[in-house]
């Protein structure tokens, strides 16, 4: 069966119902973290990005997303997150390359921040992110803080 993989921009109107099911899947089902953490009420107002699988037949799945919110210079990026079955097979990178991208379009962004999870640092610095904070507990799970510079 061929599959075609599509990384898009969205908002949080346009596909919130998918975005939801992903992270609720991820962060609150798999990893724990209490609703009222993952929902913080910045969704609205923030850019997503969403990977969807289509099969032969055109029907599309969403598979893994991340957000991004500009603060004047400063974006983050956050949320980032590939279903289980999806992991390792270069979807987490395509996402993060076009979050990277989106902030380099805005034209006044000069940094982008990220709280990444202990186990997937290397993912980020791979991408030319650098740690830029000791280890601190966020939800209970042991993350970092990156940057990369634009």
């Amino acid at each position: 069966m061929s599959l075609r993989i599509f990384i898009k921009i969205t908002t949080w109107q346009n596909n919130k119902k998918q975005l939801k099911e992903i992270r609720d899947i991820v962060f609150i089902q798999e990893q724990g973290v209490p609703d009222e953490l993952e929902w913080d009420g910045l969704d609205d107002k923030a850019t997503h990005v969403i990977a969807e699988v289509e099969n032969v037949s055109g029907k599309k799945l969403a598979i893994g997303t991340a957000r991004i919110i500009i603060n004047n210079k400063q974006a983050h990026i956050g949320r980032m997150a590939v279903l289980q079955e999806w992991r390792a097979q270069g979807i987490g990178s395509k996402i993060l390359h076009c979050c990277i991208d989106k902030c380099n379009q805005a034209g006044h962004v000069d940094k982008i921040v990220l709280n990444a999870q202990m186990y997937v640092t290397e993912f980020y610095q791979k991408a030319g992110f650098k740690a830029s904070s000791e280890e601190f507990l966020d939800a209970g799970i042991p993350h970092k803080q990156m940057t990369l510079f634009l």
